[in-house]
C-alpha cells in the first residue's frame, strides 16, 4: 500500500522530465548544471531512484522553480490571521500578527473625539509607532500636541507620557507597530473599581 509521501515522491519523476524537456536540456547538461550524473538524473526520472532533498535542491534551482512544485507539496494551509478584536477603555483593537515575542501589529480603532474614557496621558517601557488609516489623530507627546491625519505617521519612545485619540466627530483608525512592553499596557488585565 502507497502512503501519501510515497505517492508524492512518486510524481516527482514525471515532472523532473517535464521540466528538462520544457527548457530543451539534455540529460548530460543538467548533469553538469546540478553536480548530479547522468545516471542518476535518468533513474530519478524514470523512478528507479527515491529523490533526496540532496537531489531535489539543485534540480528545482536549474529549473528555476520552487521545491514544492517539484514535489507537487499540498497547500499549508490557511495563511490567515483570525483573531478577535479586543475592546479596552473605548479602543477596538484587532490583532494583525500573533506570535510570541517581538514586535506585534495591530488596527487600533479610537472612537470620536469627546468619547475616550480618559485623556489622561500615560507612559510605560516600549516604542511604538502609528500610521493613520482613516480620519485624523490627536497626539499628546509629553508637553507637545500634534494633529495627524491620513498617510502620516509618528513613532516614539513610550517612557515619554503620551496619548492618542481621535481629533473630530469621527472614529480615527490606526496602524500600529509596538513591542512586547507595550503590548503588555495596552492589552493588560482590565482594572476594575
Amino acid at each position: 500500500m502507497e502512503t501519501p509521501e510515497g505517492d508524492v515522491l512518486a510524481g516527482v519523476g514525471p515532472r523532473l522530465r517535464a521540466l528538462r524537456h520544457q527548457r530543451g536540456a539534455t540529460l548530460a547538461a543538467l548533469a553538469e548544471e546540478t553536480g548530479l550524473t547522468a545516471s542518476t538524473l535518468s533513474r530519478l526520472e524514470n523512478g528507479r531512484l527515491r529523490p533526496t532533498l540532496e537531489q531535489l535542491l539543485p534540480l528545482a534551482r536549474a529549473h528555476g522553480v520552487p521545491l514544492d512544485d517539484l514535489v507537487a507539496a499540498p497547500p499549508t494551509g490557511d495563511p490567515r490571521v483570525h483573531l478577535r478584536p479586543v475592546r479596552r477603555s473605548g479602543l477596538t483593537l484587532v490583532p494583525l500578527t500573533r506570535r510570541a515575542g517581538g514586535v506585534q501589529a495591530y488596527k487600533v480603532v479610537y472612537p470620536p473625539a469627546g468619547r475616550a474614557s480618559t485623556k489622561k496621558p500615560r507612559s510605560h517601557e516600549g516604542y511604538e509607532w502609528f500610521y493613520v488609516l482613516n480620519g485624523s489623530v490627536r497626539f499628546v507627546l509629553g508637553d507637545r500636541e500634534f494633529l495627524l491625519g491620513v498617510g502620516e505617521a509618528a513613532e516614539f519612545d513610550t517612557r515619554v507620557p503620551h496619548w492618542i485619540g481621535s481629533a473630530d466627530d469621527r472614529p480615527a483608525e490606526l496602524l500600529v507597530l509596538f513591542g512586547p512592553q507595550g503590548e503588555r499596557a495596552h492589552l493588560g488585565a482590565r482594572r476594575t473599581s
